[in-house]
């Protein structure tokens, strides 16, 4: 039998040989994986703003070189709080590690502020506010005040606000009551009207409470020393500048009484007239209100010991001066009791990531500040300033409305209470004393303002983000409802506030 033969190629089948290969498809160009790090285009403006001013600003023959060295790598980390390149934690030890390696700075220096009792104190607050949270304590405090007040849209918007000035000594976070407390219960009520968020319904109740409760936060803050974490900074670095705060929770808590509660009492009011809610009554409120209450039945035992530990905590906070006991000492007992009850657990407090993420960068911007006031920087500008305000025969009351003025708006351009404070608040104060104001009225004004421009625009704060986050209000009203409170805060702490500041014999 024969073996039959393999067809011959013809031209259309190529031949089979091994040594013809079909050609390799065209290479594609290869592209580069996608960048992970800081954003380019704000770190090269930020380290720029450090460089030019480090070597193209001739220093003054007053100052030192190191001093005026450090100057340029604050205001560089500042240009970096702004215009965010990495998170503001990292940024800020990106910084540090920079004083350290150019020798501006010795490690024990650059890291001394780790110590500071303030930084300390606001870690600790965080984990309190944390157990608010856990326990749903925070969310009982509302709720009441919603079942108690919420029957039109006025009275819902003033339960919502009483019950965060209520809960505020307690939680030094307004971004954490916010987030945490009070944007979950106002979204639910805004839903149960039928109010939804980015859409024409948002205007029917939703916008209305959301503007209402960002705007009143800022009394709320402002109202007692430990409702916010800015407020400890500033009266920390107060002191570093000279000016003592005796018996500071109850020193800021008079100061603050008179003007923080009328203008409390007033916001809702001129919002319910500028931003009117298209939902003037809310008779379901009050029935969620309690229907959430019977669902979270009565208050369990660890509700019971959040409340006890807090009323001792605030209790010794307030009377902690006459026996001898730190404002940090008292948090830190609060705290052990919350882990001895069990509370909270260890686990909580490491999953605090803001608290930790602070504990970072307020560490960084407070060292850097008191090394400026250390070195002399501050002493030169503030010197500078005030022969300039004293050229112009000022008497010390116009050059204190000059400066905070200037103060309160320059914040446009910050994204942080807590950025502008270790950033301007040293100087301004060094200005205001200068220039001859009382330190106590100066450092207490500048620590209020603090508080009262976190409406001002939808990145003026934390809790300004988590807020317009929500959807519910639009940017145009933003800012022009942040303009018009702020104008009347001005207003009502001028007349109210310096009248009663008169009174107490601050100036």
């Amino acid at each position: 039998m024969s073996t039959p033969k393999s067809p011959l190629p013809t031209h259309n089948s190529p031949p089979s040989s091994p040594n013809h290969s079909p050609p390799p498809p065209p290479s594609r160009p290869r592209r580069l994986p996608p960048w992970k790090g800081a954003k380019l285009i704000p770190l090269a403006i930020s380290i720029a703003i450090g460089l030019i001013f480090r070597f193209a600003v001739p220093k003054p023959h007053k100052v030192t070189t190191n001093a005026w060295q450090l100057l340029a790598i604050f205001l560089a980390t500042i240009s970096g709080l702004v215009l965010g390149p990495l998170p503001v934690g990292a940024w800020a030890f990106l910084c540090l590690t920079v004083t350290v390696v150019t020798k501006t700075l010795t490690f024990a220096a650059a890291f001394a502020a780790f110590t500071n009792e303030v930084i300390w104190l606001i870690v600790v607050s965080f984990f309190f506010s944390r157990g608010f949270i856990k326990t749903g304590l925070g969310d009982r405090i509302a709720l009441c005040f919603v079942s108690w007040l919420g029957k039109n849209t006025l009275g819902l918007s003033y339960g919502l606000a009483l019950s965060e000035a209520a809960i505020s000594p307690a939680i030094p976070s307004t971004t954490a009551r916010a987030g945490g407390i009070f944007l979950p219960i106002i979204k639910s009520l805004a839903v149960t009207a039928d109010s939804h968020p980015k859409n024409d319904s948002s205007r029917k109740l939703g916008a209305y409470l959301i503007q209402s409760q960002l705007q009143c936060s800022s009394s709320s803050s402002a109202l007692f020393l430990t409702a916010a974490a800015q407020n400890l900074l500033c009266v920390k670095l107060a002191e570093g500048l000279g000016v003592q705060v005796s018996s500071k929770w109850l020193t800021w808590l008079k100061a603050s009484c008179i003007p923080a509660v009328i203008s409390l009492l007033v916001t809702p009011v001129v919002l319910y007239k500028i931003f009117p809610p298209e939902m003037k009554d809310t008779p379901d409120a009050p029935l969620m209100a309690r229907r959430r209450l019977q669902q979270m039945g009565p208050m369990k035992s660890d509700e019971w010991v959040m409340t006890i530990v807090m009323l001792v905590t605030v209790g010794l906070w307030i009377a902690g001066e006459a026996i001898g006991l730190a404002s940090v000492i008292t948090a830190m007992l609060g705290l052990v009791l919350l882990l001895t009850f069990g509370i909270l657990d260890w686990n909580d407090c490491l999953s605090e990531k803001s608290a930790w993420d602070t504990l970072a960068w307020f560490g960084v911007l407070i060292g850097m500040a008191s090394q400026l006031t250390t070195l002399g920087v501050v002493a030169w500008m503030s010197n500078a300033v005030g022969n300039y305000l004293e050229s112009l025969s000022l008497h010390w009351f116009g050059s204190f409305c000059i400066l905070q003025a200037a103060y309160f708006f320059i914040h446009y351009l910050f994204a942080s209470q807590t950025g502008h404070v270790a950033a301007l608040y040293s100087a301004f104060l060094a200005m205001c004393l200068a220039a001859k104001v009382p330190g106590l009225f100066a450092a207490l004004a500048l620590g209020y303002n603090t508080n009262l421009f976190g409406g001002l625009t939808h990145y003026s704060s934390g809790q300004a983000a988590v807020y317009y986050g929500a959807g519910y209000v639009e940017l145009r009203d933003v800012f022009k409802l942040g303009i018009i409170i702020a104008i009347m805060n001005i207003v009502i702490w001028a007349v109210a506030g310096a009248g009663w500041w008169k009174v107490l014999g601050l100036y």
